[in-house]
């Protein structure tokens, strides 16, 4: 139920419309392909899960294979990509919101709604893993009774028109569709970030996860195939929730309410997976000394990491506030293909390293499959929406800054910093000799604007230099 909840969000039912713009009725093989890559990398979290069932999913296991930076930087983004699917499914949600109650979505009340919902599930997750479990289930069997009523019903309904295979972009409108909706694989993996909560996890964690990965492509490829039949690719494009839409075109008012129905649980499913898996890798890394010690509270009475719940909770409202559906997916991508890339690696590194582990499940066809989830994870990368590669790029740097700012320590963070304000200063110093000594010159620039770059020249250096000193100077500061 944690897998299959996890994975089938709001994603498919909000994403479908802009992948059909981009692939047209081949948005199937996309499909179909997505969930090949994603069986690859499942695989190596179903033997990595079963022989390392800790607390923490891909950092557990990055951390067993290389330990320091490596391990820190697979939770970092295990962490935060879990949060963007939190928010994704919160905006989803909202998204969805219109087909109940007949109102105006502007972004403001698609965050108002988003946040609420957050909320709401973060109190859930607060309460145990048992209270988020239970509700899991009985979403799910709900969503899956109604998905398979709606792929029925749109088989059997005569109207239905025959598929023609419709690729605006070609090969390259399906290769951009898989990398925009690989999302809808996402959220099977974990059942691993929550292996230390689960029974008979040697035998249990590798059925749950290749269990829901097969399902996934199946219930996808159905899913797409019947609403491409039941309404063509032009009318879908550009729907906010384009299976309802389909839906409510070809089966009538019960179609589309339980339709509704599906949607809204399938969000409100994998918001409170992630809001359990993210908390869970905080809480690991807490553990570990790589997160400050709050996130690793326990509730004295709930048992649960509540302190982590919040603050991963609160991260999440603030993603969601945005309310942009297309961009929010785009990141979420982003950090599960980089943790995706670094769990198959891992994978890789202990067969050769640590060969006498005991492995319950052995992934088959040992090393073609980690190797393939490696390459075609980041292949996917190529094609991920520019403006999210750039906070991508972002995310990448500030988990070294905060790596190196929580490990090295404090002090000798300041003294690091300062040697580099030192450097700085120094050279906008020289940088400002030479400009006032003629060595270089503006030509073409008007005397004003000279003065002002002069001052700037002399006011950053004098800065820099300051700070550089009394950076360097702590330790005889602290210690007097």
């Amino acid at each position: 139920m944690i897998g299959i909840g996890g994975a089938i969000s709001a994603g498919v039912f909000v994403m479908l419309g802009h992948a059909v713009t981009l692939a047209g009725t081949t948005v199937i093989i996309a499909l179909i392909l997505c969930g090949i890559i994603n069986l690859f990398t499942m695989c190596s979290y179903a033997e990595l899960g079963a022989a390392l069932p800790k607390a923490g999913g891909e950092y557990t296991f990055s951390k067993a294979a290389f330990g320091g930076f490596f391990s820190f930087f697979t939770g970092w983004f295990e962490w935060i990509s879990n949060m963007f699917f939190a928010a994704l499914s919160a905006v989803g949600f909202a998204y969805m919101i219109p087909y109940i109650l007949p109102m105006e979505m502007p972004l403001t009340s698609v965050a108002v709604i988003a946040i609420t919902m957050i909320a709401i599930f973060a109190a859930i997750n607060t309460r145990g893993v048992k209270e988020a479990g239970t509700a899991e289930t009985a979403m799910i069997l709900i969503l899956l009774a109604i998905l398979v009523a709606y792929i029925l019903s749109g088989i059997s309904t005569s109207p239905m028109q025959s598929l023609q295979v419709y690729a605006p972009e070609g090969l390259f409108g399906v290769i951009k569709a898989t990398s925009y909706i690989f999302v809808v694989y996402l959220g099977a993996e974990a059942v691993a970030v929550a292996q230390a909560e689960i029974k008979n996890p040697s035998k249990t964690i590798p059925r749950a996860i290749l269990i829901s990965a097969a399902a996934l492509i199946a219930f996808y490829t159905l899913i797409a195939y019947v609403t491409l039949r039941m309404v063509p690719p032009e009318k879908l494009s550009g729907q906010s929730a384009p299976i309802i839409f389909a839906a409510e075109h070809a089966l009538g008012k019960l179609g589309t309410v339980l339709l509704v129905i599906a949607g809204t649980i399938a969000a409100l499913s994998s918001l409170n997976t992630s809001i359990m898996a993210q908390s869970r890798v905080a809480y690991a890394m807490s553990r570990d000394g790589y997160f400050p010690k709050a996130f690793s509270k326990i509730h004295s009475k709930f048992s649960t990491p509540h302190v982590a719940v919040i603050i991963g909770s609160v991260f999440t409202a603030v993603l969601a506030a945005t309310g942009v559906i297309n961009f929010v997916g785009y990141a979420t991508d982003f950090g599960f293909i980089i943790g995706f890339a670094l769990v198959n690696l891992s994978l890789i590194k202990l067969r050769r390293e640590r060969p006498l582990i005991d492995r319950p499940f052995k992934t088959p066809l040992y090393p073609f499959m980690p190797i393939a989830g490696v390459v075609t994870s980041l292949f996917l990368l190529i094609f991920i929406d520019v403006g999210v590669l750039s906070l991508g790029i972002i995310l990448c740097l500030l988990a070294v800054f905060a790596y190196y700012a929580r490990m090295v320590g404090y002090l000798r963070f300041r003294i690091a910093f300062g040697g580099i304000s030192l450097g700085l200063g120094f050279f906008t110093t020289m940088l400002t000799f030479s400009v006032l000594s003629g060595a270089i010159s503006f030509n073409g620039v008007s005397p004003t604007t000279s003065s002002i770059i002069l001052f700037i020249l002399i006011f950053t250096g004098i800065t820099e230099i300051a700070a550089g000193i009394l950076n360097v100077t702590a330790k005889s500061a602290a210690s007097s």
